[in-house]
Formats: C-alpha cells, sequence, structure tokens
C-alpha cells in the first residue's frame, strides 16, 4: 500500500475518486523500475538522488514517489559495517571525551584508542560509526521482477487501498461473497448482511445482499485504525471475477462516496509482499522491540486460528521456537469495554491443548481470571514489557533445550577440523545454548570456534612476528577461522596497532 501523503485522488463533483493510471505512464513506470535496477549494490542516498532527477523531469512527483514505494518494498536493504556500529559509536565518544578532541590529530588519536579497544584498525571503526544509518544502507537485491505493465496495476490497487484509510463504511456487492466474509472474519472486521430493495437486485453479480462493514464510529469514537483493514479487505474483493464497491471517506470532516467495481481494478498476477499492520501502537511497539532482540524465538503476527469451542479465535502473535516445532500464543488485551472483556475470556476459556501467554492492561482488572484458565497473565499498564514476556517464554525454553541437550550425547566430535559453535548447532538442529557445555575432545575452543590442535600446529609454523594483521587473517581465513583475535592469543602473539598503517603481529 501508499502512504497516506502518497494519495492522489479527485473530489470533482462531491465524490472521491482516486487518479488511476493506465499504459501511458508505461515509459514512467520502466524508468523507476531501471532506476533500482541500475543502483544495485550502492547506498541508498545515492539512489535517493537519482530518484530526485527524475521527479525533477517528471509531471507529477507524487506518481514517482509511489512507484518507488512499491518497489522499495519488495527490495533488501543491508548495513555493511566492520564493526557494530552502535558499540562502535559508544566506544569512539567515550575516547572522545577522554582525548578531548578539537583537532583533526586529535580526532585521529581517539579513533585510534577506540581502534585499541576493538581489536580493529581506525579505518574500520571509522567506516562503522555511521554505517547504520538509512542513508548508508545498500540496496543489495530487488526480489520481485516488475514489468511496467504489473508496476503500474499494483500501483492502482495501492492507491485505491489508501483512499480507503479514512473509510467509516465499506458496502460490497460479490459473486463471491464467501470469500468475502472469509477474509472480513480473517480481519476482525464488525459486518452484517443486508437484503437489497427490489429494484436493486440482481444489478451486480447477480446477488440479491450487499455486505456492509462498518467503520471506526460504531466501535471505537473517531478512530481510523479500521482503514488498514478495509484496505487490505480490497484485495480479496478485487480478486473476484464481479464485484462492485461503494465506501464513505471522511475526507477531513467531510463525507464524500468512493465508487469502485472490477472494471476499474484487477489483481496483479505477482504477489506483493504483505504489509504488517497492528491494531494499536501496544502491539506495534511490542513488535518492533521484541524483533530487535537476537532470541531463539520467531515472532509471527496474526499466527492460525485455534479452536474455541464453536468459534475460532486469532491470537496477536505467536512465538515459533527457532530450533524445532513448538509454538507458544500471544494474545495482548488493551481494550477496556466491559463487553469486549467478557467476549475475549469466554473465548479463551474455550481454548484448549495449545500454550498462550495473555498481557493484560491492568486497568481492565482480569488477570486473576486469566490465570484461573490456564493462561499465563502478563500484566502491563502502557506498554508491555519484554523482560516479563522473556521471562515467561524462558520456562519453555529451559525445557527445549533440557531436552535438546539430553538427546545429544556428553561429548561431540565434529568431522569438520574447523566449525564454528553457530555451524555446530545449526547442523544438530539445536540452539547454541544445547551444545554451549558439552566437550569436544578433538578440539581446541577458540572463541565461538572449535579447531584441532593439528590446524593449530600448522598455523604456528605459517605464522610469525612481525607479519601484518592483513596477511595473517588471510592465512587464518583460508582455513576457516574469522575470529583472528582469539587464534592470536592461543598462539602466543597480539596486535600492534600502527594508525591508519594497519596492525603487526607481536609476540605477547
Amino acid at each position: 500500500m501508499l502512504r497516506k501523503d502518497l494519495l492522489r485522488v479527485s473530489r470533482r463533483g462531491g465524490g472521491y475518486h482516486p487518479e488511476f493510471v493506465d499504459e501511458d505512464r508505461e515509459p514512467l513506470a520502466g524508468r523507476v523500475l531501471g532506476c533500482y535496477q541500475g543502483h544495485v549494490g550502492e547506498q541508498r542516498e545515492t539512489l535517493d538522488a537519482a530518484l530526485e532527477e527524475i521527479e525533477a523531469e517528471s509531471d507529477d512527483f507524487k506518481l514517482v514517489r509511489g512507484f518507488a514505494k512499491l518497489i522499495d518494498d519488495d527490495a533488501t536493504w543491508a548495513v555493511q559495517s566492520p564493526l557494530a556500529p552502535r558499540k562502535t559509536r559508544e566506544v569512539v565518544f567515550t575516547e572522545s571525551e577522554a582525548v578531548g578532541v578539537v583537532t583533526d590529530d586529535e580526532r585521529e588519536r581517539a579513533l585510534a584508542r577506540a581502534a585499541d579497544r576493538l581489536d580493529a584498525t581506525p579505518d574500520a571503526v571509522e567506516r562503522s560509526l555511521y554505517a547504520d544509518r538509512e542513508t548508508r544502507e545498500l540496496l543489495t537485491s530487488l526480489d520481485r521482477r516488475w514489468t511496467p505493465s504489473e508496476l503500474i496495476e499494483q500501483y492502482n490497487l495501492s492507491l485505491a487501498q489508501t483512499a480507503l484509510f479514512d473509510a467509516r463504511e465499506v458496502r460490497i456487492r460479490s459473486d463471491d461473497p464467501k470469500r468475502i466474509i472469509s477474509a472480513i472474519k480473517r480481519l476482525r472486521l464488525v459486518y452484517e448482511i443486508r437484503q437489497l430493495p427490489e429494484e436493486e437486485r440482481r444489478t451486480v453479480a447477480d446477488t440479491d445482499r450487499e455486505i456492509v462493514v462498518t467503520g471506526p464510529d460504531a466501535l471505537f469514537k473517531r478512530t481510523r485504525r479500521y482503514g488498514t483493514r478495509f484496505a487490505r479487505l480490497l484485495r480479496t474483493v478485487a480478486g473476484t471475477a464481479r464485484w462492485q464497491l461503494s465506501a464513505t471517506i471522511d475526507d477531513r470532516g467531510t463525507d464524500r462516496q468512493l465508487e469502485l467495481s472490477h472494471e476499474d481494478l484487477g489483481v496483479p498476477d505477482v504477489e506483493p509482499v504483505t504489509e504488517v499492520t497492528y491494531d494499536s501502537d501496544v502491539e506495534r511497539e511490542f513488535a518492533t522491540r521484541f524483533s530487535a532482540l537476537d532470541l531463539d524465538w520467531n515472532l509471527v503476527r496474526e499466527p492460525d486460528a485455534i479452536e474455541a469451542g464453536e468459534h475460532v479465535v486469532i491470537p496477536d502473535f505467536a512465538f515459533d521456537w527457532k530450533h524445532g516445532d513448538f509454538r507458544v500464543y500471544f494474545e495482548i488485551m488493551g481494550f477496556w469495554t466491559p463487553e469486549y472483556v467478557e467476549k475475549k475470556l469466554d473465548r479463551l476459556d474455550a481454548v484448549e491443548d495449545v500454550e498462550m501467554l495473555v498481557a493484560v492492561d491492568e486497568s481492565l482488572g482480569v488477570g486473576e481470571e486469566i490465570e484461573l484458565r490456564d493462561h499465563r497473565a502478563i500484566p502491563y499498564s502502557g506498554q508491555v514489557s519484554i523482560k516479563d514476556v522473556r521471562n515467561a517464554l524462558q520456562r519453555y525454553e529451559d525445557d527445549l533445550v533440557a531436552a535438546a541437550a539430553e538427546a545429544l550425547p556428553a561429548e561431540i566430535r565434529p568431522e569438520q577440523s574447523v566449525v564454528t559453535m553457530s555451524e555446530l548447532a545449526a547442523e544438530y538442529g539445536v540452539s547454541e545454548a544445547v551444545i554451549e557445555d558439552k566437550a569436544f575432545p578433538d578440539h581446541d575452543r577458540l572463541g565461538r570456534t572449535l579447531v584441532e590442535p593439528a590446524v593449530l600446529d600448522d598455523l604456528a609454523d605459517q605464522i610469525e612476528e612481525g607479519m601484518s594483521f592483513a596477511e595473517v587473517e588471510e592465512i587464518l581465513g583460508e582455513v576457516g577461522i574469522d575470529d583472528a583475535s582469539s587464534a592470536l592469543g592461543a598462539l602466543g602473539y597480539r596486535v600492534e596497532w600502527e594508525g591508519l598503517g594497519g596492525g603487526t603481529v607481536r609476540q605477547k
């Protein structure tokens, strides 16, 4: 979908008409596509500068940015940095304060001191300082191969979806109502089915009924969170053969009517990247903070439905164990109406044979009721505590790790002469914690790498005092060792750094 600031609509005649584009715009779409394809491997700031040139030469900068937004959604960006940028900044700022940086020479001295602490070169430190800035990200690949015509078709659908962001009510007629209703339930929208007046029957898709999806006014008193769900629903509607959609749009306080049909839109053959949406800021903030952690759990948004008596429940999230088939469902209860709480508790009471955690807004006062239903309650106020969720998952993790450890022998003898702990864990299909306490009789442990003594003996013959650090790194890399510091320490060497000129290996 497009951002709201990229919306292009006409309000002629008091309506609300998305400004769709046709094949006449294929040259412009092709130029934006080519711009991305030609900048794979380059930084975002370089690509942005090239896109600005296209905007300047175009008669519609919003259209250029809309095309770019859709392509960018399928692009893969990566931070390329010799060192962890955040850690690097912490060390550099500490050393800068100690040196009192004012001149260029003092800056170089602070970088050298930071490099010594980070066991790296000053050049690597400087390149890492701000490598995680968005403008310095590298475009590594384009996951989807658009054609200009496909991009235009996706743009038109996305434009219509964005136009629905501020919808208060959506009315749908389709030749496949079951498919529409299934999507409505999956999106957890409120709906009803109305009988059409005699004179309106069979005018669209041979149906005598209309599906009415109610917007936020009826539930939330002027919130637009339903708008993104309306937009997602449009894709399902547009995927049916014959359909008509009417919507009442809140256009900055003025009600306007949006009319769409199968003659206006289709669904591109290329499946778009699914955009993750959230029902509340609490959910969004939790997902962002949890996903930033390097844990052994994958966070899944809106997982599969689970049975709850005669109904089904779609929890907000699920935690999937990365090293096996195990799932813990997670629901965030933050809505405050008594009717909602009663309905939610009834549904949870009917859920059986699954593991579930429930974060409960303390203002609801239902934590004890959830505990009695065997669903672990995590109270929160304002935002869900990552620490509390982590602790709740830890009890599952401890059991999973213990079970996996019991299945492995006490001594492990890897076939490889050099192997990292992460590679070995992946080979056995377990977490690194499982093999952490195992014995490796045939290998020495150098940091997170296991190395046979014979390999170290051979390296001792190749590495000599006075060699450059770069030469040593190349020798170690040839045998598969990327932790140069640990390897040199085991061989009795250290690195003497010489400013920007690199490092020299010295005896300890």
